[in-house]
């Protein structure tokens, strides 16, 4: 029996995934197919897309369609990067053998688990001319960063990519049980689990997007969305979320991570 329900969101068709069972949600503008999920009706932030990417569908589903006496776990992905299971080999996975891979089930062995996030990926690996050109500003306050990878950050890495200052504003205003442990966390960490992706327990989900939510619509007081822009910026509440999800997880919730994919049609 199918004990799990995976949502890609995406703002593209994907027919690679005609012939699983997942779910797709839609944050494009324009018409999807008819068996696509819109996330532009009921309750909802269509209109933040720009700034909430895939959050927006995120925020939909759980105000429109989430159940939380299901017995069913649900997780997302998005278009291109997809989980998979734990049988991968050194082939390179691609659309041809994309169904070998692809994970749909949860196993007998993490049936006690309560959540599943996709694997880590680094941010120390820097470029000693990228740190000059966009982390200048650390630099000069802490020169050392330069030379030490283990000082080379998220909160580093973010401030160079995302606007320098803007993660620390944005922690100001989470909620009194995480402030401190995130902000510890961003200042130690130098990895982070990637692209908004998690399966988890209704209840622990509707835990998670409950927290999620009230902190981002309150980044929305000290972050105008007419002067976020370009890459560094426009999705800022995206880039906020995959922070907060890597710590809130791993201190909340009784969780494993999984392999994720990426895979271009």
């Amino acid at each position: 029996m199918n004990n799990l329900d995976i949502y890609c969101v995406t703002n593209e068709i994907i027919p690679l995934l005609d012939k699983t069972n997942y779910k797709i949600g839609w944050v494009g503008k324009k018409n999807p197919p008819s068996k696509y999920l819109r996330c532009n009706t009921g309750n909802n932030i269509f209109y933040k897309e720009k700034h909430y990417s895939e959050l927006t569908f995120q925020y939909w589903f759980w105000k429109n369609k989430f159940n939380i006496n299901s017995e069913k776990w649900v997780g997302f992905c998005q278009k291109r990067r997809f989980w998979c299971n734990e049988n991968l080999s050194n082939e390179r996975i691609d659309k041809n053998n994309f169904y070998k891979y692809t994970l749909t089930e949860i196993s007998e062995s993490e049936k006690n688990l309560e959540a599943i996030i996709c694997r880590s990926i680094s941010v120390n690996k820097v470029k000693k001319i990228k740190m000059i050109k966009r982390g200048f500003r650390s630099l000069l306050k802490d020169p050392e960063i330069f030379f030490n990878q283990n000082k080379q950050t998220l909160k580093f890495h973010f401030d160079m990519h995302h606007g320098y200052g803007n993660l620390s504003k944005a922690i100001e205003l989470i909620n009194d049980e995480d402030r401190s442990d995130f902000f510890n966390f961003v200042n130690s960490s130098t990895s982070y689990n990637p692209h908004i992706m998690f399966i988890a327990k209704p209840k622990i989900l509707d835990r998670w997007f409950e927290v999620l939510f009230k902190w981002l619509f309150d980044c929305e007081k000290i972050f105008n969305f007419e002067k976020l822009y370009g890459y560094d910026t426009q999705r800022l509440f995206a880039y906020l979320a995959e922070r907060y999800l890597s710590f809130w997880f791993k201190k909340h919730t009784n969780y494993i991570e999984k392999p994720w994919i990426f895979v271009d049609q």
